[in-house]
């Protein structure tokens, strides 16, 4: 936003983007390379190898994580001094416990190699990682053998583990050896004290500040059970160790996480289709995105991604949300509340805060603590406060809980003043809302695609601020639409005029500035004099998700984006080929985003686009079959799709990252124009069209308030047909051709 508080210097751009936070994290070694398997519970989340160890290097992304801290960089395990030969490694179907086989080499012991077994199995609850080895003797004679633990806990702040380098950090503190236990600790500049408690059971026969170790004897046909539990704690006075051991505190925690897991699963709707491995990719949807839900006061919250952004973003968060609205409206309560209670309420440019701005991302580390990252609450995204007010609005219509928005109301009214404000002195063009940053460590750009070079002329040149975005615009437009309504709910019918007055006048002006007949498309951006990006990019598409667009201008806009130009065949790039900063393997300018797939999947349907909508799911899905374990990842290159090829996978791309995880729930919906009516008690798909792998897909557990509804498609040719298979309650489902 433009405007500053009197004597407060807006900061103008730089030549040369420099290094941003959310820009894409630099990488010795490609996750993709690594492979790497994740598991998440709240605040703490681990990033394995598929052995399920911890390499220990200091520039590997991996580690038992908490609250932005790395509390484990190395865990391995060792027989006999040697590597277990690894036979295969898994995550279970609902993403809780990792599961590695592995067996003896030959080296080391006195059998062939492949007489024993081990079972190795982790999962994460309650700030802890529990470990579970078994180790079989399929032979026929008894086996002694030695299972050693080495381990170690570097304490580093997850942006060291990005390539941040600090001059200072705080004191690792001496460790403490019980017999079945080792604490370590680290006491942090910001005056933290930080723990790792590793525990056994039984109780090794050899310990140490870096080591366990036990010696087995393994009867033929029988097995040996050992046990860790890594505890993660911030604080002082430290906790005592609790009673329970190791082995008990497995079980304990594997029995309640199956519970909660449970318990969520009956909340949502479940989608069954006729294609099985669709159906896996829709499982492993679903399982990411109860792995990213953190509970919060309000409700469930979804992280944004493991490993670089699992914490609040407030942008990811309400898209996510919005993509599973139909889904599990729960969710948006929850990200609509937690987001309600940590807007800015001041003016603060050292992390971008202005009144009304609602949250961009929360860390809780040691250096955004101390202000070396600006990111302890920072508000550097200029679209996540009109994301709130929309978010808010769709979800009254699909849940017609005015209670929410009522109580939010406020809250709402604060983000309408910023968004008032913010168009007042919003540049060269009167009403359009823009960005700037005003700290020199905050994101040069602040939408989402907020690397350094993403915004830019046809030439290449790089726009100067402030930049007034085509998709802000749009999410401005939507989201005084949705306070019209919930004001209209609320009884406040003047309030609602003005609101609807003011988005049909940003309408009529975004479409005489923005749309380039030449194009075909939108523009870009609009640059600090007024100057409009004449370049071809996905943002243009989130004209039709927000219903800015103008009617006349869908069709055109549908074909530029649908062209092979934009269309990879896996899904449309961030930006078009041929233009002059296209790179396919860049992170925003020729990449694919799914969920950028799935909003423009949703403008498409909103204009009657529906078989454009198939398209891109056929797309989607048909990446989603090439890649490990059926999950879309944040996102993967730009290059066209080619019979029997995967898709090209971006390094450093998070995986699971929420709003790629959903994205098949979304255009599922989209496909099938799914909307509710809560004032009738009605579910209503307009005109549904289903790609051509799929001939059957039964939508259960719908809710709208206490009832439930299952409703079943069936495609014949180009038509789909719909029938009630079951019901409870005053709800009723309709269909329009």
């Amino acid at each position: 936003m433009l405007c500053t508080a009197p004597g407060e210097p807006v900061l103008q751009p730089q030549p040369q983007p420099t290094p941003q936070a959310d820009a894409p994290p630099t990488a010795r070694t490609s996750l993709q390379e690594r492979r790497p398997r994740a598991l998440k519970h709240g605040d703490s989340f681990g990033l394995f190898d598929r052995a399920g160890d911890l390499d220990g290097a200091p520039d590997s992304p991996e580690g038992l994580f908490h609250l932005d801290t790395r509390y484990l960089s190395r865990l391995s395990l060792t027989l006999n001094g040697q590597p277990p030969v690894l036979l295969g490694s898994a995550l279970s179907a609902d993403n809780t416990t990792l599961t590695c086989d592995m067996t003896n080499p030959d080296a080391g012991l006195e059998m062939p190699r492949g007489q024993l077994h081990l079972r190795r199995s982790k999962f994460i609850w309650n700030n802890a990682c529990h470990e579970r080895v078994a180790v079989r003797n399929f032979g026929d004679s008894a086996q002694q053998v030695r299972l050693d633990y080495a381990f170690a806990a570097d304490f580093v702040d997850l942006f060291e583990v990005r390539g941040r380098r600090r001059p200072v950090r705080g004191e690792d503190q001496p460790p403490v050896v019980r017999a079945d236990a080792v604490e370590l600790s680290y006491h942090g500049l910001d005056g933290a004290l930080r723990r790792t408690r590793l525990r056994f059971a039984p109780a090794p026969h050899s310990i140490a500040p870096g080591g366990a170790g036990f010696v087995l004897d393994v009867p033929p046909g029988k097995q040996c059970v050992v046990f860790l539990s890594v505890e993660v704690e911030e604080g002082n006075p430290a906790r005592a160790l609790p009673e329970a051991g190791a082995d008990r505190a497995f079980h304990a925690a594997l029995r309640t996480s199956r519970r909660a897991l449970r318990r969520m699963a009956s909340r949502a709707a479940r989608i069954e289709t006729s294609h099985e491995i669709f159906n896996e990719v829709l499982r492993r949807a679903g399982a990411d995105l109860d792995m990213l839900l953190t509970d919060k006061p309000g409700g469930p919250y979804p992280y944004a991604g493991i490993p670089w952004f699992s914490t609040a973003f407030g942008r990811d968060a309400l898209i996510t949300a919005w993509q599973v609205l139909w889904f599990d409206p729960a969710i948006a309560r929850g990200v609509l509340t937690f987001l309600a209670e940590t807007q800015a309420t001041t003016e603060d440019p050292a992390n971008d805060a202005e009144p009304g701005k609602i949250l961009h991302e929360m860390r809780a580390g040691e250096m955004a603590r101390l202000g070396e990252v600006p990111y302890g609450r920072y508000y550097g995204s200029v679209d996540s406060t009109p994301l709130f007010v929309m978010l808010a609005g769709d979800y009254l219509d699909r849940t017609g809980d005015l209670a929410t928005p009522r109580r939010l109301w406020p809250q709402i009214e604060a983000a309408l003043g910023w968004m008032e404000r913010a168009q007042r002195c919003g540049g060269a063009e009167r009403g359009f809302v823009t960005y700037q940053r005003r700290t020199p460590q905050g994101l040069v750009n602040q939408g989402w695609k907020d690397s350094g070079d993403s915004i830019f002329h046809a030439d290449g040149t790089l726009a100067d601020g402030p930049i007034a975005l085509v998709e802000m615009q749009g999410y401005v437009y939507a989201a005084w639409r949705a306070a019209a309504r919930i004001a209209r709910a609320l009884g406040l019918q003047p309030r609602a005029e003005a609101l609807d007055a003011r988005a049909a006048a940003l309408r009529e002006d975004f479409d005489r500035v923005f749309w380039d007949e030449a194009l075909g498309t939108y523009v870009l951006a609009l640059d600090g004099e007024g100057r409009p990006c004449r370049v071809r990019s996905s943002n243009a598409g989130h004209a039709l998700f927000s219903g800015i667009a103008k009617p006349e201008r869908a069709a055109r806009l549908v074909r530029t984006l649908m062209d092979p130009a934009s269309f990879s065949g896996w899904g449309i790039r961030t930006l078009a080929a041929g233009e002059a900063r296209y790179n396919p393997m860049s992170y925003h300018n020729g990449s694919v985003w799914p969920h950028d797939n799935a909003m423009i999947a949703a403008g498409f349907s909103r204009y009657g686009f529906r078989a454009e909508a198939a398209r891109v799911l056929d797309g989607m899905f048909a990446a989603a079959e090439h890649l490990e374990l059926r999950r879309l990842p944040e996102l993967f290159c730009g290059f066209p799709r080619r019979n029997g090829d995967g898709p090209t996978p971006y390094p450093v791309a998070c995986a699971p990252q929420a709003w790629a995880a959903v994205t098949p729930l979304s255009l599922l919906a989209s496909c099938l124009g799914l909307r509710f009516d809560p004032s009738d008690g009605c579910v209503g798909f307009q005109r549904p069209s289903l790609p051509a792998f799929l001939d059957t897909v039964a939508l259960r557990n719908l809710r709208l308030a206490d009832s439930r509804i299952d409703i079943g498609f069936r495609r014949v040719d180009s038509e789909v047909g719909m029938a009630v298979l079951s019901r409870e309650g005053a709800i009723r489902a309709t269909m329009t051709s």
